[in-house]
């Protein structure tokens, strides 16, 4: 058996490696052929070990199918002057070697310098503020959590560390909350599509006060279906309150934003949604206390007011007494009150009746003096008393009277009426009177 390491010859012209051998001479070629090299990419699933060395993978940022496996250890990751984040563009040097523990190729990062933010970020700044500007993350419509849920829904995978979290987090604290699962795919190219059925379903349904969408931290791949337009505007339409935590305190997606209430984890998630069991039951003991106290101080309040009524309930006599002394006081007065008013109307009729009599005679007399006025007035008007004086009426033969002498006529035939008689009279001569100067 030959050494690790050292081609086994197994006849003149053919030669048999072990994996190591053959894993080593890859790398030392690849290093001989490539040496140090620069690599722009986008980054994903970054992660820094307690030791300080960091991972992660370099994918492409052009689009490609494509992915590097990438390590940087802590010297050279110590040099960092920025906060490397899944998504960031960024751009490396160091050397392509083959790693024989999984003999996967990879790099070991000696430097690295931030581009930009990456194709994949760029789509979630460019989702993020197309969904901000339609109103998706207003704080005005975020609803308040039901503070005391009967039944709760969870939206995740049933395969999920995150739903495990989420029970025992209820369990712990609400025991006696029940717990309705929506199952959903939380990664991968059907996970959108399942996020909203599972969402809207629990919409319809109508059967939770609170629903938690939640799955466990990733990198901004994984988490990427919570990123999905369709997705955050199905949390956003939800029309019962949403608590979303997806991934770690420090990830952040889209759904979140639209959720009424987010939640750094699954566990928070499930910790915001429920009440302590105990500080409830604290809550209830101390409203218990102060509602029998209520009711204690409103019992004797009305057993004081029962004992002063039942005193005086205990001196009948007495307050009939009171009693009936002020009906005969109002009887008194009332009597008293009918005469004068009595006598008030008595001497108003007498005195309308005083002043009726002296206007009806005022008015006899003035009626009376008119008459005899008009009386003496009709005799000096009556034509007999001015006949009586001497005078004569004088009408033609139509009866017409003759007031001038300018009517007259030679040989005219006139009547002429006297006060004790009258004759027919002829016009022999006519004289005018002359007018006066």
């Amino acid at each position: 058996m030959a050494a690790e390491g050292r081609p086994v010859s197994d006849g003149p012209h053919v030669h048999t490696w072990t994996v190591a051998a053959l894993l080593l001479a890859a790398s030392d070629a690849l290093q001989a052929r490539l040496g140090s090299v620069t690599i722009r990419g986008e980054l994903s699933s970054f992660t820094r070990a307690s030791s300080g060395h960091c991972y992660f993978t370099l994918k492409d940022d052009e689009g490609q199918a494509a992915v590097l496996r990438c390590a940087m250890f802590r010297r050279a990751a110590s040099l960092l002057d920025f906060r490397p984040a899944d998504g960031q563009l960024v751009e490396l040097r160091g050397r392509v070697s083959v790693y024989e523990a999984r003999g996967e190729l990879q790099c070991v990062v000696e430097a690295m310098q931030r581009l930009g933010a990456g194709s994949l970020y760029e789509l979630f700044l460019r989702l993020k503020a197309k969904l901000e500007a339609a109103g998706l993350f207003d704080p005005g419509r975020k609803r308040a959590i039901d503070p005391f849920p009967r039944r709760i829904g969870v939206v995740t995978s049933l395969g999920a560390a995150a739903l495990h979290d989420v029970l025992t987090a209820i369990g712990r604290r609400a025991p006696q909350v029940e717990v309705v699962v929506y199952p959903s795919a939380v990664q991968g190219s059907e996970a959108p599509a399942q996020l909203v059925r599972a969402i809207e379903l629990a919409g319809a349904r109508a059967e939770v006060q609170t629903l938690i969408v939640c799955r466990g931290g990733g990198s901004l791949d994984d988490l990427w279906a919570f990123n999905d337009e369709q997705v955050v505007r199905a949390v956003a339409a939800c029309p019962i309150p949403v608590v979303c935590g997806v991934g770690h305190e420090t990830d952040l997606t889209l759904a979140e934003l639209a959720a009424d209430l987010r939640a750094p984890t699954p566990t928070a998630a499930a910790e915001l949604a429920t009440p302590r069991r105990d500080e409830a039951l604290a809550r209830l003991s101390q409203l218990q206390s102060q509602l029998q106290r209520a009711a204690h101080r409103r019992l004797d309040s009305q057993a004081q007011r029962l004992d002063l009524l039942a005193l005086q309930l205990g001196r009948p006599a007495r307050l009939l007494a009171q009693q009936q002394a002020r009906l005969d006081q109002l009887r008194t007065r009332g009597r008293l009150a009918v005469a004068h008013a009595s006598q008030l109307r008595r001497l108003t009729l007498d005195d309308l009746a005083h002043r009726l009599r002296n206007a009806v005679q005022r008015r006899l007399q003035g009626q009376q003096d008119r008459l005899t006025q008009m009386q003496w007035r009709l005799q000096a008007a009556d034509p007999h008393h001015v006949l009586a004086r001497g005078y004569a009426w004088l009408t033609d033969a139509d009866g017409h009277a003759i007031t001038s002498s300018r009517r007259l006529q030679r040989g005219q035939r006139l009547s002429a009426q006297w006060a004790d008689g009258q004759a027919q009279v002829d016009v022999v001569d006519i004289q005018p009177t002359p007018p006066a100067d």
